[in-house]
């Protein structure tokens, strides 16, 4: 970890742990709620295809939103919103956004980038969204280059091996098409020579490659009724600091459309969700908990390139398929209610281990956790943590970091049993 990293995340501290590598563990034993780290994203990009222009946004995502803070923009306020008046693809919130995001994020060349982009001809027009959206990054860290070199440097300093990430003949042709398509632009992209690197194949893989690893996604507001999408992708260096483990003791929360009066809503804030002793490992998990196993590994292996050997994995690799289809919010009964018959010592250990509980292999490892820090409103399946304490006691008022939704532990509890 940096110095800055060291300074401002006290708490926590690298460390080389056999089998995975850099991990982060607590420097002190941490209290349920207690906020380990606040971060903030050095590169920030849209996640709607470049096909789709932001006032064509209703069509494939439920929202609209700035380019800027990336809050929602209401469609009662048109007024208050503008577009930029070249590319037409960027809309912001307020003139205080657009004045900011012309001064770094929507620099001239970027503009220029995203309206070639955008043009009828262009050939990224026929490629699939995720092509184009890789487009937007590319266009986006270039600039940083610009803007921000520390951000870049930065940037390139972050986990991400671009031969690992060209590994596939797929991979290598939308590298290729991709590092074209900006070579191709006016002007080209930014001088690079500050930081000893020219424009190449290579270093156009590397930046993909560090984007795969190390980008966060912001999603759109929860709705119950609506499948969510992701509105923007954020590098936040220190967060991504984080290994996964399928059950986490900890979960990271943003407040993208909190109104803030210091423009830190895109800072990303990671708190743990239970006691943690010191020289334990702080962990993350990279989508939502309820995932089955073999979508967990496919997940991680298509995307971070290693397969999960974590307790709660170790556990449900031995079950058949039709034993992982069965595991599901409708058939834990019977295991919530064993791990809630454990004697006290066990709970003990299991709410300190966050559900690791017995060496049994047909033991569910992940049913206090289901009980205890999965949301239960409906379609959310986000992960519960305590507010951050006070100086004299842990709170017992648990918010979800998807539907935001607030919860009196012992109700939470209850009203997981009660559904059974």
């Amino acid at each position: 970890m940096s110095e800055t990293a060291e300074s401002s995340a006290p708490l926590l501290k690298m460390v080389e742990l056999e089998g995975k590598g850099r991990a982060l563990v607590a420097s002190v034993p941490l209290r349920a709620g207690q906020v380990v780290l606040s971060d903030s994203p050095i590169l920030l990009y849209s996640a709607l295809p470049l096909l789709v222009a932001p006032h064509d946004a209703q069509q494939n995502h439920n929202f609209e939103y700035c380019s800027q803070c990336f809050r929602l923009v209401a469609k009662e306020q048109p007024s208050s919103s503008c577009r930029c008046p070249s590319c037409s693809l960027s809309i912001f919130c307020s003139q205080n956004c657009q004045s900011l995001a012309l001064s770094s994020s929507h620099t001239p060349w970027v503009c220029q980038a995203l309206k070639q982009f955008g043009e009828g001809s262009s050939p990224l027009l026929r490629c699939q969204p995720d092509i184009q959206v890789q487009a937007r990054f590319l266009v986006v860290a270039y600039n940083l280059a610009m803007f921000c070199p520390s951000s870049f440097q930065t940037l390139l300093s972050l986990q991400g091996d671009p031969s690992t990430f060209m590994s596939s003949p797929e991979a290598k042709d939308s590298v290729f098409f991709l590092h074209s398509l900006v070579s191709s632009l006016p002007s080209g992209p930014v001088n690079l020579s500050t930081f000893g690197l020219s424009f190449s194949v290579e270093l156009t893989a590397a930046l993909l490659a560090k984007d795969k690893l190390n980008a966060f996604g912001l999603m759109e507001p929860f709705a119950p009724d609506k499948e969510r999408s992701v509105r923007a992708y954020g590098i936040y260096p220190r967060t991504s600091f984080f290994n996964h483990d399928c059950l986490p003791n900890a979960c990271r929360f943003d407040y993208v459309d909190a109104a803030t009066a210091d423009g830190r809503n895109l800072d990303m804030t990671v708190r743990v969700i239970h006691d943690v002793p010191c020289g334990r490992e702080i962990s993350l998990s990279y989508f939502p908990v309820n995932l089955k196993y073999s979508e967990r590994q496919k997940r991680l292996k298509e995307d971070y390139g290693f397969t999960c050997d974590c307790d709660r994995c170790r556990v449900e690799a031995n079950w058949s398929d039709q034993e992982d289809e069965e595991l599901d919010e409708d058939n834990l009964g019977d295991n919530e209610g064993a791990a809630m018959d454990e004697d006290d010592d066990d709970e003990e250990m299991v709410a300190e281990d966050g559900g690791s509980v017995g060496q049994d292999e047909s033991y569910f490892p992940h049913a206090y956790f289901f009980l205890q820090y999965m949301c239960n409103k409906d379609n959310c399946w986000g992960t519960l943590a305590p507010l951050p304490p006070s100086d004299s006691s842990t709170s017992t008022v648990m918010e979800c970091n998807v539907c935001g939704s607030l919860h009196q532990s012992k109700e939470v509890l209850d009203g997981n049993v009660a559904e059974q």
